[in-house]
């Protein structure tokens, strides 16, 4: 594992204050399951986690995007630890899992995180940590350079800077997952892959195609740890570099994988740094 610097503008120096809106808790940890409207004809449902201490009233909130083909369970490895500390919101996103798009839906980064924005109102989020996997780290840095005073951090594991080939997204789950991986476990993200709608398939496609940060990397003002994998069939190391330096407060973290989805593949080494990230990250001034 290797855990560096790639620009010389990454120290995490003058965050500046943010929306905070803490969220509440009731008197029990919570695990549970919602829908919530945010906006005509569309609902997201979203998994909530808070596992922390019964005497913590508060906590700060987190919220996960997922990637293409699948849905907010693919966080699962993420819950034990971080939501003992954080309170986790995981959301399907719009065409996938329990979130049905509407025939309308506007297939692009840019609505993506308008999306997600409004999601936060629903459930009265004022900012958040925001993190992203695959596609939904593409989501993410968007969202943070059109929402700057929603963002308190992001972090992006194995998130495309520019167009993907639509065709990568048919690579066998020993591809996404890596060597390490299990029958089972293939056989489960290939189980998602086949229950994502063929309408979202194709209408994201279009999305995949037309990614392209290099515009908005320099306007993300909250610190940033960007994970990629030396190994990764995604993009190389040099081509996150390359990107990953225009983000002003931001970190690279290159894991010894050859999984691009290292969110599952190695889900435990993210959220150890992860965790350290954010915590160094409110102890600067």
């Amino acid at each position: 594992m290797k855990f560096g610097v790639a620009s010389a503008a990454v120290p995490l120096l003058g965050l500046g204050p943010v929306a905070v809106g803490q969220t509440k808790r009731g008197e029990n940890a919570v695990r549970g399951s919602a829908t919530v409207p945010v906006a005509p004809n569309l609902q997201m449902f979203y998994r909530e986690d808070w596992l922390g201490a019964p005497w913590i009233t508060t906590a700060e909130p987190v919220v996960f995007l997922h990637g293409n083909l699948e849905t907010g369970d693919v966080w699962f490895g993420w819950v034990p630890r971080m939501a003992q500390q954080y309170r986790l919101f995981r959301p399907d996103l719009p065409g996938y899992g329990r979130s049905a798009a509407p025939a309308d839906f506007e297939w692009s980064l840019a609505n993506f995180a308008k999306v997600v924005a409004s999601y936060l109102d629903a459930i009265g989020v004022a900012s958040a940590h925001i993190i992203g996997a695959k596609t939904g780290g593409a989501i993410a840095m968007q969202f943070a350079a059109t929402y700057p005073q929603r963002t308190r951090s992001v972090v992006v594991a194995s998130g495309p800077f520019g167009k993907v080939d639509p065709q990568f997204e048919n690579s066998s789950q020993q591809v996404r997952l890596g060597s390490a991986a299990t029958k089972a476990e293939m056989d489960y993200f290939e189980k998602l892959r086949e229950e994502t709608p063929a309408s979202t398939r194709r209408d994201m496609q279009k999305v995949l195609s037309n990614i392209e940060l290099d515009g908005l990397l320099p306007k993300i003002q909250a610190p940033t740890l960007i994970i990629t994998s030396d190994k990764s069939a995604l993009q190389s190391v040099e081509t996150v570099v390359r990107y990953q330096s225009k983000i002003p407060k931001s970190r690279l973290l290159v894991l010894t994988s050859d999984a691009y989805h290292v969110a599952v593949a190695n889900a435990d080494e993210c959220v150890t740094n992860t965790l350290a990230f954010l915590a160094e990250s409110k102890a600067r001034p």
